[in-house]
């Protein structure tokens, strides 16, 4: 299965420490240079950084064929433009991406998209995790990660959490 991963799902997972659920539901996760650099070249580590150099299952690959990308980086940062590419490029089974501008291109070229609160749901499915709620709580806290009232109540129902039906 090929996986490919943008930044921020990288760093959130990381600054709750649950980057593990990446590996325990996908085996191994593919980053484009872009992201590795992201988060390797800031001079300073920022949530990832130290795993994105050290673990095996964490694979960085070079964008091959440079034309999509061009493309998408009029519209896209560098990171998730080289992550849509790189899965386009190795027909990827699923994207990992939680910016919406990149979600929505993602999914306009045919790709399967995911995000962080997909993986927790997932995660929770497997028994990986308990509870969904406190995590969102820790990325919300910890991770800086955004997610308005009503998606955030969704995922509690879909994840049976809400007392409301």
């Amino acid at each position: 299965m090929i996986i490919v991963s943008n930044t921020s799902p990288i760093t959130s997972l990381s600054a709750i420490g649950y980057l593990n659920l990446l590996h325990d539901i996908y085996g191994t996760i593919i980053i484009p240079v872009a992201v590795y650099e992201e988060m390797t070249g800031l001079g300073y580590n920022v949530p990832g950084t130290i795993e994105v150099q050290t673990l095996p299952w964490i694979e960085k690959r070079e964008l091959k064929n440079r034309l999509l990308l061009e493309r998408l980086e009029n519209e896209l940062h560098r990171g998730e433009s080289e992550t849509i590419a790189l899965a386009v490029s190795l027909d990827a089974e699923r994207v990992i991406i939680d910016e919406n501008p990149g979600r929505k291109k993602a999914i306009s070229l045919g790709l399967n998209v995911i995000g962080v609160l997909g993986i927790l749901l997932i995660a929770k499915q497997r028994r990986l995790i308990t509870n969904i709620q406190p995590l969102m709580d820790d990325l919300i806290t910890e991770a800086g990660f955004r997610i308005n009232q009503r998606l955030y109540l969704y995922v509690l129902k879909l994840a049976q959490e809400s007392n409301q039906d």
